[in-house]
């Protein structure tokens, strides 16, 4: 899977995308019949999928928080799933903020496990039966829409208000994941994040198609005030601009931005340039969460940077508060119809 969307993909298409066309179309018959014909394991709990159709960042993971947070509120244990992108091991992982590093597991794990149990594995259904093996009854997957690993009850499908599904081509000419109705066909429901009007058309499909329709909204935690504060921003997400934003409603003067690549550690020179420019002009350093995690454990200039940053953390608010519970709830009456329909299948076999 390509880890970094390049710019073209997020606006009209142009020659690069149509000179792409046959790799797109190639790429697009592999994924989408991995989607239909994949082998998908089943576990004896729940599955959520929080996934979205394109390559990036549409807010998955602050989803697939609040959905923890709801099923705590209901009793359960949630367990998260997690294929620890960006992190060096590659056997199925528990994950420990306290001992952990994002080298080692991912940053989005670190920041899953601070709110529930969290497993990296490369194969989703060895985490998931270790998961359910640590007791969870519940799993939220955090991507993993399109692997086919895993049988899912529920795909919750995120898609960015702003961004839509970008030009609507295909890895590698667009963003696009897998064949859009394809695609369609798995999920149960679409969850519109922020404001804008470029995801309407997808959303317009999925209600053709008696997909169920959500909106939700970033909303920063607590009660942060940057106003007259200038400010040194950086972070390595899949779309640095919408931090950026988020700054600024703030009320904070972004003197410098630096961006880099979602999941990238900045290098030692450029710690060193943003600690330097900093100092020198006086500026706050404030970043994001994922970058933030990023930095634990290093050392030297890296830790300086660390302990100078104020991280703007995020919650995904949903326009209506029962929304969580109400998939939660559609979740598990979908994995009990699941289950009996496989212990009929057993039997007939």
């Amino acid at each position: 899977m390509v880890s970094e969307a390049p710019p073209f993909w997020w606006r009209k298409p142009d020659w690069r995308a149509w000179g792409l066309s046959p790799f797109s179309f190639l790429y697009g018959r592999i994924a989408g019949h991995r989607m239909v014909n994949g082998k998908r394991a089943s576990v004896p709990v729940p599955v959520i999928c929080v996934g979205n159709f394109t390559v990036g960042g549409a807010g998955k993971t602050p989803t697939a928080l609040a959905l923890a947070q709801a099923a705590k509120a209901k009793g359960l244990k949630p367990g998260f799933l997690s294929r620890g992108y960006g992190g060096s091991l590659d056997v199925t992982t528990v994950v420990d903020p306290a001992h952990h590093h994002a080298t080692a597991v991912g940053d989005e794990p670190l920041l899953l496990a601070r709110e529930a149990l969290t497993v990296i594995a490369r194969r989703r259904a060895d985490g998931a039966e270790r998961l359910v093996r640590e007791g969870a009854d519940l799993i939220i997957m955090d991507d993993g829409f399109q692997s086919a690993q895993l049988a899912i009850d529920y795909a919750l499908v995120v898609i960015d208000a702003g961004r839509g599904i970008g030009n609507g081509h295909l890895v590698p000419g667009g963003p696009v994941r897998a064949p859009l109705r394809t695609q369609l066909l798995y999920a149960s429901a679409l969850l519109k994040v922020g404001e804008g009007n470029d995801a309407d058309r997808v959303v317009r499909l999925a209600a053709r198609a008696g997909k169920p329709f959500f909106a939700a909204s970033v909303k920063v935690r607590g009660q942060e005030d940057l106003r007259g504060r200038k400010v040194l921003a950086f972070a390595g997400i899949a779309d640095p601009a919408k931090f950026f934003r988020t700054v600024e409603t703030l009320g904070a003067d972004i003197a410098v931005r630096r961006s880099f690549g979602d999941h990238e550690h900045p290098g030692d020179d450029e710690v060193s340039d943003m600690l330097d420019i900093a100092s020198r002009e006086g500026l706050e350093i404030v970043t994001t969460s994922k970058d933030y995690v990023r930095l634990i454990g290093h050392h030297g200039r890296a830790d300086e940077l660390l302990q100078r940053c104020r991280v703007i953390e995020i919650d995904m608010v949903f326009d209506d508060p029962q929304a969580p519970a109400l998939i939660l709830d559609r979740a598990i009456a979908a994995a009990r119809e699941r289950r009996l329909r496989e212990k009929r299948n057993s039997k007939a076999a």
